[in-house]
């Protein structure tokens, strides 16, 4: 009994003492295991954060702030959104045929009321719409209605509550240059676009597409132009983009069916015919007339028009992409039992500032008119980026930030923070004891396999062989995980760019809904070449700009085709080596704005547009970038001075917006003209001349106006070597001369002074 007794407490004991054992392991176990967990978290934390610091310091420097597309900024908040179909937008064209139509800046027509000098296309915008109280994507598809000299403007406009199309209207009473939205014209529960309207024995109609619901509606005039009843169903086919032309006694209606079997999508055409465009329809023999290649026209992008008694069809061509150009074929058979038609030379002056224009990347709708007057008139939808670029952009982007993600973790393995890419205990059996009886039960019940155990434990060996590779702790290492922290920043500010920075287009900031544009001026000569190469290159691809004037002082000048730009040159060739050649009466310039650029300066032409709105708001002031403070002791200083001041009393004429008539006139008149021969004398301070003559002008009111420019300004002067002002304490001391001689003249700026952060959209912090 006794021996019995002691192996039972014996066996007994030795169980306690294995339990024991197994829970001070598991115990061990569980501590490392909470080291590893609190080991990596502390080390993902700090590589996201660090990222995420990067990523933000990034945008703050390189993503231009997006106040100020519309007047407002709570309509901004509404409309003017980024949306995957597009920012179309519609401009307005003359000529004396439909063929040989102009933009409307061509005409240079100036409009006060809206700060246009000269009104530009676009004419109507989604800020257009949005400032009058109808918040908008884009415009559309716009279709001409005529009545004696006032043009109505019908046209899809993409609501940014609904996200569908409704059918938006517009009035000039000058020919285009200017519209009136007047509100939203029909707006139903599905999706509507390319209101064709048009006249039948005395009634206004309009056929929009409204594809969604499977039929073609026809709505009458009620109250026009804002207030539509539905006349009738005229077809119950899913026709989209339809138009009717009467042609030889016969209605012919025209649209593309995308819903047929083996129909192409953008590649269809179809053609129905009635003795009335209220119907009955019947079909064309031959349909569909065509069904094959996007590139041909075959979808229709607009009104048929009758020009020199011929018949003319408008498509839009979408081979690379939706809506990429407009195509018109002349209409050379049309019966019931036959139709051919021919594409005939067609095209629109295009612009060369890519996604910085309006129609840069895509145009699909023409609408042409002849007006009383018997000139032409054409209404252009055009859009600065492709279909889809929205959606591509955020898959691109979140690509990015995954790539970024995954060098984080290749940064753990190296750095043998993370051990294993699947979990160590549904791998090896070593840690079959520290399984769950969950996953046990799993395991037991088939559903982690050998093989896939197998497969994970592999896969587990990758970290310790890519640290044996790299060797992190050698110099070859050390360099290896530098260029992956590189790349993953990289690949951080990629993805954000995608995500956040926009399409990559430089857009204009509109004013009372309406764009107009400025010359561009620079002074320079023949060892500053290199310089205006760059300058012209870059600064003729913004938005706004209209010519570029380049004031010639010494040395032969350049041939033109050595310069590339997107808009006219003009080099202007002086007599005489003089500061005051910049501010020379120049009856050649077109524009009422110019913007006053040297042309060692690089700035991002967002900076310039936005300049270009304030001074479209006081145009009677100097509107530039870089402030100046002078106090009593007048002694010319940095902007630092000015900072410290907490204000400013003067603006550098390098890079400065000005009324042209205004400023030269005034500092070419005979009460400027000390000011001028000193500037000759001292070959300096033709800008502080002109401050003096503007606060002078100005009486009590404020002369000048700030605009912050970004940070990634540059001063191309620095890699040249031939800056002008060479010498920075010479150059100071000659500009404290011009302030006391100046001040002598033609009085003090002392008493002057404006504070930085006057304007609510923050431009001038």
């Amino acid at each position: 009994m006794m021996e019995e007794t002691t192996d039972n407490t014996g066996t007994i004991s030795s169980q306690k003492n294995v339990a024991a054992s197994g829970h001070n392991h598991h115990h061990r176990y569980k501590y490392i295991s909470n080291y590893g967990v609190g080991r990596r978290f502390l080390f993902f934390a700090s590589c996201f954060g660090f990222y995420a610091f990067v990523a933000a310091t990034y945008a703050w420097f390189v993503f231009p702030p997006h106040i100020g597309r519309t007047d407002h900024v709570s309509s901004s908040s509404l409309g003017c959104r980024e949306d995957n179909e597009g920012s179309w937008s519609i401009g307005v064209f003359y000529g004396d045929s439909p063929f040989s139509l102009k933009p409307i800046e061509t005409r240079n027509v100036w409009r006060n009321e809206s700060g246009a000098w000269p009104v530009t296309n676009p004419v109507i915008t989604c800020a257009s719409f949005t400032n009058s109280g109808l918040p908008s994507n884009f415009l559309a598809d716009p279709f001409l209605y005529v009545q004696g000299d006032t043009l109505y403007l019908f046209f899809e406009t993409k609501s940014p509550i609904t996200m569908q199309g409704d059918i938006g209207a517009a009035k000039s009473i000058d020919k285009g240059a200017t519209w009136e939205p007047l509100g939203i014209a029909l707006d139903e529960a599905w999706h509507l676009s390319f209101p064709f309207v048009f006249n039948y024995n005395g009634e206004i109609y309009m056929m929009p597409e409204s594809n969604e619901i499977g039929q073609l509606n026809l709505y009458r005039a009620v109250n026009f132009p804002l207030s539509w009843k539905l006349e009738k169903v005229i077809l119950k086919k899913p026709l989209v983009d339809s138009t009717i032309v009467h042609h030889e006694g016969i209605y012919w209606l025209i649209g593309s069916d995308h819903t047929g079997f083996g129909a192409k999508k953008n590649g269809q055409l179809e053609i129905w015919y009635s003795s009335s465009p209220l119907g009955t329809w019947k079909p064309h023999k031959k349909n569909p007339i065509y069904n094959g290649k996007r590139s041909i026209g075959a979808r229709n992008g607009g009104r048929a028009f009758l020009y020199d008694g011929s018949l003319y069809r408008v498509g839009q061509d979408c081979g690379e992409n939706y809506g990429k150009r407009i195509r018109v074929s002349k209409i050379e058979v049309l019966s019931k039992e036959e139709y051919r038609e021919v594409e005939v030379p067609f095209s629109l002056e295009a612009s060369r500032k890519g996604k910085n224009s309006w129609n840069g990347v895509r145009q699909h709708h023409f609408d042409v008119k002849q007006l009383s007057s018997g000139e032409f008139i054409g209404l252009v939808d055009g859009d600065r980026v492709t279909s889809g670029d929205l959606f591509h952009r955020v898959i691109l982007g979140y690509a990015s930030l995954a790539a970024a993600i995954s060098v984080v973790i290749l940064l753990g393995f190296l750095l043998g923070v993370v051990n294993c890419i699947v979990p160590s205990t549904w791998c090896m059996n070593y840690y079959a004891g520290k399984r769950t009886d969950a996953l046990l039960n799993l395991e037991t019940a088939g559903l982690f396999s050998e093989k896939l155990r197998r497969i994970g434990s592999r896969l587990n060996r990758v970290p310790p062989f890519l640290r044996g590779f790299v060797k992190p702790n050698s110099s070859m290492g050390k360099f290896t995980l530098g260029v992956i922290v590189i790349l993953g920043l990289l690949l951080t500010c990629v993805g954000v760019r995608y995500i956040y920075g926009g399409s990559g287009a430089v857009e204009p900031y509109p004013f009372k809904g309406h764009l107009s544009q400025f010359t561009l001026a620079t002074m320079t000569y023949d060892a500053r070449l290199w310089n205006l190469k760059m300058y012209v290159k870059r600064y003729s691809r913004c938005p706004s700009v209209k010519e570029i004037v380049v004031i010639w002082n010494k040395g032969p000048p350049p041939d033109l085709s050595e310069l590339d730009s997107a808009v006219p040159v003009r080099i202007r060739v002086q007599k005489q080596n003089s500061l005051n050649n910049r501010f020379e009466i120049d009856p050649l310039i077109k524009t009422r704005a110019v913007l006053e650029l040297d042309d060692d300066i690089m700035m991002p032409c967002d900076d310039i547009e936005k300049g270009f709105r304030v001074w479209r708001e006081h145009p009677e002031r100097l509107v530039g970038f870089y402030p100046r403070f002078v106090d009593q002791t007048m002694t010319y200083s940095a902007e630092k001075f000015a900072r410290s001041h907490k204000g400013y009393n003067m603006i550098l004429t390098g890079a400065a917006f000005m009324d042209v008539r205004f400023a030269f006139d005034m500092y070419q008149s005979d009460k400027a003209k000390l000011g001028r021969v000193f500037v000759d004398e001292q070959f300096n301070c033709e800008d502080i001349l002109l401050n003096f003559l503007y606060a002078n002008a100005s009486g009590s009111g404020k002369a000048v106006e700030y605009v912050r420019p970004s940070l990634v300004t540059i001063d191309t002067s620095k890699f040249s070597g031939v800056a002008i002002s060479g010498n920075t304490n010479q150059h100071y001391r000659k500009r404290s001369k011009c302030l006391r001689r100046f001040s002598d003249l033609y009085g003090s700026l002392v008493d002057r002074r404006w504070e930085f952060g006057g304007r609510k959209d923050g431009w001038d912090l």
